[in-house]
């Protein structure tokens, strides 16, 4: 199993979620998070002043996949969240050695 964690745009997250349900993804987890890359944060005006904004907002959307799902889910999600633009954000893989749905007790593929 790997989990699959994304870093993008906020109005991107209803395209990420319809390409995810189009390849059977049951479940994801998403949170509202800060951060800045090579933009380095960005300018805003407010009522006429300027000031700078060091952390720029994003969403994080985490999914647990079996190992043969990972490519169609990076490749989902990169389709759906790119803009072509700085900021666009980043994927992450990283591996779940165990998965357990609380309710059941399933294990592994199965909690998923």
């Amino acid at each position: 199993m790997q989990m699959v964690v994304a870093i993008i745009k906020p109005f991107k997250l209803d395209e990420v979620r319809e390409a995810l349900t189009g390849l059977g993804i049951q479940g994801l987890t998403v949170g509202e998070v800060k951060g800045f890359g090579r933009q380095k944060g960005q300018t805003e005006i407010y009522r006429g002043a300027e000031y700078a904004v060091n952390f720029i907002p994003k969403v994080k959307v985490e999914i647990v996949v079996t190992d043969d799902q990972v490519d169609q889910v990076v490749e989902a999600i990169q389709t759906a969240a790119g803009t072509g633009r700085i900021g666009d954000g980043k994927i992450f893989v990283m591996a779940v050695s165990k998965a357990v749905r609380i309710r059941t007790g399933e294990t592994d593929s199965d909690a998923l």
